[in-house]
């Protein structure tokens, strides 16, 4: 038994430490990955899409505040990757540690369900846990960036904006399919498996056609999340907004597709308009259809119930987890 016991109080440590390493892991891959779409705004690196805050949030969300010094030790790494460390740098990693804990604080508070099963978890990952929290930072990592000298004084709010912008979609985009993503199951029947492999070909074929040809045809994507949303719910469109987003962030860094010759600040209100409306469509449309299936469900079982006590009550048995039925006999009233 004492050998148990203390196997147990091993493995408690070293699990912590495995899922603080993972956490640092992704979180600076995730910060690589951004780092391909980057842009630079007076001397400063902004991404249209920075997925460390989503996969940060995430991992808060579904491990606890205790991998905060995961975050920390990602975050860390992603600054060492594009400067050299200073002073400032200690300023920037409580910026990007910050942010993700104090989305994590507002959504504990607000009573946010992981599964975003209700249309009011969806609600809150936006404006909590997204816009919200992402002010903390863009507004410390902005100001170090002017109070080190790096960022003159008068290009604190374009650097500001894309960075809250940046962080926002982080959550918007990852978090949702990270949480998602222990639940999803393959469809059963055969006819899903079909209409499923048809939404993936077509948007395989459609999404990079449309971000990266010159004609503005950017709005085609809204047809397929509201698709994916209403045969597939979270998981399908979730997913398909993360993959337009990204090709359309693409080709806006490239400065192809209906991002061609337009300048830099027409070039990130477009892009951004797009990925907060693709992800705004994804996530609150499937949240009204989950949760009205969750209420159809609710609905149907309790009718289910009241049909088998019906049937006992006309058979003359006994309710289910009711009172006996008196025997009605000679003299019985």
């Amino acid at each position: 038994m004492t050998d148990v016991v203390a196997r147990q109080d091993l493995r408690t440590p070293a699990l912590y430490v495995l899922q603080t390493l993972a956490v640092a892991a992704c979180y600076y891959a995730g910060g690589r990955l951004g780092l391909v779409y980057e842009l630079r705004i007076d001397g400063s690196v902004v991404s249209p899409i920075w997925p460390p805050t989503g996969i940060a949030v995430a991992s808060l969300l579904l491990l606890g505040p205790r991998v905060w010094p995961g975050i920390a030790l990602g975050a860390l790494l992603v600054v060492a990757h594009l400067t050299s460390l200073r002073l400032n740098s200690l300023g920037l990693l409580f910026a990007h540690t910050a942010a993700p804990l104090s989305a994590y604080w507002l959504l504990r508070r607000a009573g946010f369900r992981t599964d975003l099963g209700r249309l009011r978890d969806c609600l809150s990952l936006v404006f909590l846990g997204g816009f919200a929290a992402m002010l903390v930072s863009s507004t410390v990592a902005a100001g170090v960036l002017v109070a080190s000298g790096d960022l003159p004084s008068g290009s604190f709010w374009s650097v500001w904006l894309p960075w809250w912008v940046g962080d926002a979609m982080g959550v918007l985009l990852i978090a949702p399919v990270l949480l998602l993503l222990p639940r999803v199951r393959t469809p059963v029947q055969w006819s899903r498996w079909k209409e499923a492999t048809a939404l993936v070909v077509v948007t395989a074929v459609l999404v990079p056609v449309v971000t990266h040809t010159q004609a503005s045809l950017l709005f085609v994507v809204y047809p397929l999340l509201i698709w994916s949303a209403l045969r597939f719910e979270l998981p399908g469109s979730t997913l398909c907004a993360l993959f337009a987003s990204f090709l359309a962030t693409d080709a806006a860094a490239h400065r192809t597709g209906p991002f061609d010759h337009l300048s830099d600040t027409y070039i990130m209100i477009t892009l951004h308009a797009f990925n907060a409306a693709a992800a705004l469509t994804s996530l609150l449309l499937s949240a009204v259809i989950t949760e009205q299936h969750n209420t159809r469900r609710s609905v149907e079982l309790a009718c289910k119930e009241l049909v088998e006590v019906l049937e006992h009550l006309t058979a003359g048995e006994p309710a289910p987890h009711g009172r006996p039925q008196r025997e009605e006999g000679p003299g019985a009233r």
